[in-house]
């Protein structure tokens, strides 16, 4: 694989349960070596918010309008936190030599009914033809019915694959995969494809997340890795926290679950 979106989750690079913000430095700057020694030719970051926006969304409800008191400054206050951990996430990135330019989508991107609709792709193009990185993140956007929704990273990542024709999406979760249960169990089992022969069947049985998450955690990345599988965007879901399996995902190596249309590849 010489080209990829990589989606690093907000429970992966921050404590998403935490009250406070903190960022979960060591595992960004292994994420950094590992990805940066991938040798990609092409790569597109994207990160989840963690604990720097799914608690302020949840707090303000900002993620179904403004409309309620305050509703302007929380969106702004949201927008802000969002640019403090890009800029944490890309700092731990330059230090192992990868050339992440943090990108806005906001400010390119328009939401109807929380679904993204459009995003101007061709800033990311031509950073990646000068050789660079560009990183996107999860954050508030314009949402053309409701004034203001959450434009989540697990939008963006296929956006971007599809819009730029990269092969591959690599999402790095807390969990090594899709399981028909609650993996901290120990008792379910993971499903290793996620196609379409059974991905009605698999939507039903995954479950949220067990944090704060105001974009569906597991069930809302399912749902939208399935649907840009019909427009034959392939993902693997992988479990980031263990050292070397967001390699092992870019290497082409049949970790984690494979989220793809088709039942053979």
């Amino acid at each position: 694989m010489h080209e990829a979106v990589v989606k690093l989750g907000g429970s992966v690079i921050t404590d998403k349960g935490s009250e406070t913000l903190r960022v979960r430095h060591d595992a960004v700057t292994r994420l950094a070596r590992e990805i940066g020694d991938a040798g990609l030719e092409r790569l597109i970051l994207v990160h989840g918010a963690g604990s720097y926006g799914h608690r302020i969304v949840k707090r303000t409800g900002i993620d179904g309008g403004v409309e309620r008191p305050g509703g302007l400054l929380a969106w702004a206050e949201t927008q802000r936190l969002q640019y403090l951990l890009a800029a944490e996430v890309s700092e731990r990135f330059i230090q192992a030599g990868v050339p992440t330019i943090p990108c806005q989508a906001s400010a390119s991107s328009i939401l109807r009914r929380r679904e993204l609709t459009s995003m101007d792709v061709e800033v990311a193009r031509q950073i990646m033809e000068r050789g660079g990185v560009p990183l996107f993140y999860g954050v508030p956007a314009v949402d053309l019915e409701q004034g203001c929704a959450i434009l989540s990273g697990d939008q963006i990542a296929p956006y971007l694959a599809h819009a730029l024709g990269l092969g591959l999406v690599v999402h790095g979760t807390d969990v090594d995969g899709v399981y028909e249960g609650d993996p901290a169990s120990g008792q379910s089992p993971r499903v290793d494809h996620v196609h379409s022969g059974n991905a009605e069947a698999v939507q039903r049985r995954v479950g949220g997340s067990a944090v704060v998450d105001v974009t569906g955690g597991m069930s809302g990345k399912l749902e939208s890795l399935v649907r840009w599988a019909r427009r034959g965007v392939c993902a693997r879901i992988v479990d980031a926290t263990r050292p070397g399996r967001v390699a092992q995902a870019l290497a082409g190596e049949s970790v984690g679950t494979l989220v793809s249309w088709e039942e053979s590849l």
